[in-house]
């Protein structure tokens, strides 16, 4: 009778268990190379200060609306402001200060209504390293509806004796566009007004004398009121008044003589658009 043969043992296996660990530890291989990639990849956001919601280091960006309350604003005019602003708000740039402004006609310059950074509202952010629903709740509480409110208030009326505008163009290039900080950011100035300047030391009406640049630089408000706008672009959206059915000034003219003192005074005019209503 034959001897039998031992079985031969087979060599340790890794069994279903060991399958199981290897694709395991393969997934959190992949998933950890995969946030390490978004991580790395994704520029950082940088860090904002709590109440001006503006990067530490600076706004990257800085737009100033000035809105001329001398006057009222025609009804027509009114909402096109409103549509206009409200379009300017929900596509300014992230990290761009957006700083609302009317006539401080008592004090000869102007008063902010608002003024924050954009903070971001979200969109673009990825699920791994942020938070995109937080972003945009944050974006529409301390940014959205009190830059809105801000724009509300904006075109309130203050009848007025005086229409100080160059003062209070002065006022935002001293405040706004003059530190070391917004020398290489991009800088806009849009002014909603008639335009028509009227102080005690110069005049825009007909009855003070022709719209030449020659007149002005010969008043005393050329030297009160000359400043330096370091290159942010100044654009108008023109208000056109009326009497007795005829414009007040001529608007061509006009427009010449601003794109003058715009540049004059070291500026970047950005054209003008004339508003609906009158």
């Amino acid at each position: 009778m034959a001897r039998r043969r031992p079985r031969q043992r087979s060599g340790p296996g890794l069994g279903w268990s060991g399958v199981a660990g290897g694709l395991l530890l393969l997934l959190a291989i992949v998933s950890g190379a995969t946030l390490a990639y978004f991580y790395f990849s994704t520029p950082a956001r940088p860090i904002l200060d709590a109440e001006s919601l503006c990067p530490v280091s600076g706004p990257q960006g800085i737009t100033v609306v000035l809105v001329d309350t001398s006057d009222d604003l025609p009804a027509t005019t009114q909402r096109e402001v409103l549509g206009q602003l409200d379009d300017m708000i929900t596509t300014l740039p992230p990290f761009y200060r957006l700083d609302i402004r009317v006539l401080d006609i008592a004090a000869g310059r102007s008063r902010s209504l608002f003024s924050k950074c954009n903070p971001g509202d979200g969109a673009g952010l990825s699920q791994w390293t942020d938070n995109p629903r937080i972003a945009r709740l944050r974006w529409i509480g301390d940014f959205r509806k009190p830059a809105a409110d801000a724009v509300k208030n904006s075109i309130a009326a203050a009848k007025a004796n005086s229409s100080p505008i160059m003062a209070a163009i002065q006022d935002i290039a001293i405040g706004e566009f003059s530190s070391a900080a917004s020398q290489d950011v991009r800088k806009t100035l849009y002014v909603i007004s008639d335009m028509i300047e009227y102080t005690r030391d110069y005049s825009q009406y007909p009855k003070a004398g022709d719209l030449t640049f020659q007149r002005y630089k010969q008043s005393p408000a050329y030297l009160k009121f000359r400043t330096d706008l370091h290159g942010a672009t100044v654009i108008i959206r023109y208000v056109t008044r009326q009497s007795n059915g005829q414009p007040v000034v001529d608007g061509t003219k006009h427009m010449e003589f601003w794109k003058a003192w715009i540049e004059d005074n070291r500026g970047l005019f950005g054209g003008a658009k004339r508003l609906q209503g009158a």
